[in-house]
């Protein structure tokens, strides 16, 4: 891809490999493309949507931290915290709270140099299983995203959650 992070500014979708399964994803704060995911998803538009934080510090700017963020990030774990400013990413979440993953993987630290937060869902419609491979992706999905990025096969397990300091199982 020629120029991803242009790619990410520009609003366009991906569905993109983390270190789990695989994401649906686009620039967190384009509320078009955040609206277009929730569509593809068939997900409650007033469901939390998780982001790919561009760095630790964004997460120390943006929200408050209760936890140690360097023994979870980057890695298999989504950790919700509450954002400084609640109506901050609201169209992402629309409660006091915001779901941050940095995967450990590649393509994020491409994502990173953007230097946005990016949206991070499993692409599946909503309520059916996460997707590990490429081939299992629903067309609804595949024909309208811009972008896949295909990785090879995936762990599929969905990420961990951090509330609180403490990891639940999902």
């Amino acid at each position: 891809m020629k120029n991803l992070s242009q790619e990410i500014n520009q609003g366009k979708l991906f569905v993109y490999p983390t270190d789990t399964i695989y994401g649906l994803g686009c620039d967190a704060t384009n509320q078009d493309s955040v609206e277009k995911i929730k569509q593809l998803k068939q997900r409650d538009k007033d469901k939390p949507l998780s982001i790919i934080a561009p760095s630790i510090k964004w997460i120390e700017q943006n929200c408050i931290i209760n936890t140690d963020l360097t023994k979870y990030l980057p890695g298999p774990y989504t950790i919700i915290l509450k954002k400084k400013n609640p109506d901050f990413l609201n169209h992402v979440s629309n409660t006091d709270s915001l779901g941050i993953r940095i995967p450990d993987n590649d393509f994020t630290k491409q994502i990173q140099k953007s230097g946005k937060p990016f949206i991070t869902t499993s692409v599946n419609l909503s309520g059916e299983k996460p997707v590990t491979k490429i081939s299992e992706i629903p067309q609804s999905i595949s024909k309208r995203v811009n972008h896949i990025i295909d990785n090879g096969p995936l762990t599929g397990r969905p990420s961990t959650l951090i509330i609180k300091g403490k990891e639940v199982r999902r």
